[in-house]
């Protein structure tokens, strides 16, 4: 029998997309009418994002499942019905893209390169960083994201920690979980990675109290989630010297609004949401796989555990 597989992603993606997903369907055997219009009650599967043309599922009578093109699910679970198995966004290029921001944005930081790109003034200080093994990094989130962004630090001999809601076990990866594991995550933390879903849970992560746990002048990265930091709270710890620098890629409000305070100050860099986006030829990939195994019965890759909230 067929799959009809309606695409209810941006428009615009539309034409990047469609040869992809039908070349990666064949490939994996898959019987399937791909297009991005379809009679509600003839769909099978929806490709899905919130910029989509698809609010209402309710006419979708006889869906299989919404597959998203999102990694960030906070927006869709409270749209798409709780009945409907929804899949959320993992594939090897937002891993790989994310691991190369992380990794490089913490080199930046471990290395001291701001100081000599931003330049000297004619001071001569032949002062060279400590060894990665003698650096701490921290990542909160260990999920694939997390996790992939830990290993490549760990390869490179930085020692890294981890801490996510649920207790992990990772190869190379000192793993804190609960309350007291958070505490003991950031007291040693030199530079901090978010990398948590932004779910009521891990809104405000980043706050006063545990701000003041982190070592004296720590640098901070935020690729994750803008709601995982306390802005106000943020900005008083880098006033106070508690907190020596940020590097922050998403943010409560985006496009950041030119009269927030994180464009002016002089110990933030913001990047514009770019640490890491979904890769159609790898995002293609994912998406055909999940057909195909629910085609098969077999379980779906990247569940969403509504009780999470990701």
């Amino acid at each position: 029998m067929t799959a009809n597989i309606l695409f209810a992603g941006h428009p615009d993606a539309w034409p990047a997309y469609e040869p992809l997903l039908k070349a990666e369907l064949a490939r994996l055997g898959v019987d399937s009418d791909l297009r991005n219009e379809f009679a509600p009650e003839e769909v099978d599967y929806i490709v899905y994002a919130p910029s989509g043309p698809v609010s209402d599922f309710t006419p979708f009578t006889r869906l299989k499942a919404v597959l998203s093109l999102w990694a960030g699910v906070e927006k869709i679970v409270p749209v798409v019905p709780a009945e409907l198995p929804l899949t959320r966004m993992v594939d090897s290029g937002l891993e790989q893209g994310m691991t190369e921001w992380v990794v490089g944005h913490t080199l930046r930081y471990h290395l001291g390169m701001d100081a000599h790109i931003l330049g000297q003034n004619g001071h001569w200080e032949p002062k060279a960083p400590p060894l990665a093994k003698d650096r701490s990094v921290t990542v909160l989130g260990l999920g694939a994201l997390g996790t992939a962004s830990a290993k490549a630090l760990a390869v490179l001999g930085f020692q890294v920690s981890g801490w996510s809601r649920s207790q992990k076990d990772i190869a190379g990866i000192t793993c804190h979980s609960g309350a007291e594991g958070l505490k003991a995550a950031l007291a040693q933390a030199e530079i901090v990675i978010l990398l948590l879903p932004d779910t009521p849970a891990t809104e405000n992560t980043l706050n006063a109290e545990t701000l003041a746990l982190l070592p004296k002048g720590a640098r901070i990265l935020n690729p994750g989630r803008g709601p995982l930091i306390d802005d106000d709270a943020l900005l008083a710890a880098l006033d106070s010297g508690q907190v020596g620098h940020d590097t922050l890629d998403v943010f409560r409000v985006e496009p950041l609004p030119p009269e927030h305070p994180y464009w002016a100050h002089p110990n933030v860099t913001v990047t514009p949401h770019i640490a890491s986006e979904t890769r159609e030829s790898t995002a293609a990939e994912v998406i055909a796989e999940n057909i195909r195994r629910t085609e098969a019965g077999e379980p779906l890759l990247h569940l969403v555990d509504r009780s999470l909230g990701y």
